[in-house]
């Protein structure tokens, strides 16, 4: 982790898209290199439960690829809580790991931006589930922050307004969606 003292950068690629949940001094539409945005982690808390788990979306390592998000700044006057904050939203389960990683703004500029990475050693990590398999969880899930498929709409809503369309997220959105109707 970085100092904070200072403030620092926060890449959001999910649900921090749509809801960070803190206050933040820039927002601005960021890519990082190395990694992949995927359902590629059980979600046992937020949009799913032990006994019938849901899928939240990951970085999840992958050499060759890049995800685009948005990248938050922390001023410093909230620094400390914030980063509590995040540590408590997102490592509940220790199937992120907190890693500082570069991004490159909309703008041109380079941060470094703490990032929340699945851990593919964790009993959550799901890395490889078919596009449908995908689709037929997130369209049955709940937890305690909401149904899964509310997650699947917010992110990929967002992000195609921020001018960044996911096709895996747009298919599986209308995949869930045709699901739930036959439901």
């Amino acid at each position: 982790m970085t100092n904070i003292d200072n403030g620092f950068w926060v890449f959001g690629y999910g649900s921090l898209v749509w809801q960070p949940g803190f206050e933040f001094a820039e927002r601005e539409v960021a890519r990082m290199d190395g990694f992949s945005r995927s359902f590629c982690m059980w979600s046992i808390h937020h949009r799913g439960t032990e006994a019938a788990p849901g899928l939240v979306l990951a970085l999840d390592a992958a050499p060759k690829s890049y995800c685009d998000g948005v990248a938050f700044f922390v001023p410093p006057e909230t620094a400390q809580q914030t980063i509590d904050y995040l540590r408590e939203r997102e490592l509940v389960s220790a199937a992120y790991l907190e890693q500082v990683h570069p991004a490159k703004l909309r703008d041109g500029r380079v941060v470094d931006c703490v990032s929340y990475v699945v851990d593919r050693d964790h009993v959550q990590y799901c890395g490889g589930l078919s596009l449908e398999r995908q689709a037929e969880v997130i369209a049955k899930a709940v937890g305690g922050r909401g149904p899964n498929t509310e997650y699947l709409v917010e992110v990929n809503r967002h992000l195609a307004e921020l001018g960044l369309p996911d096709p895996d997220l747009e298919w599986l959105t209308q995949r869930v969606l045709e699901l739930s109707v036959t439901a």
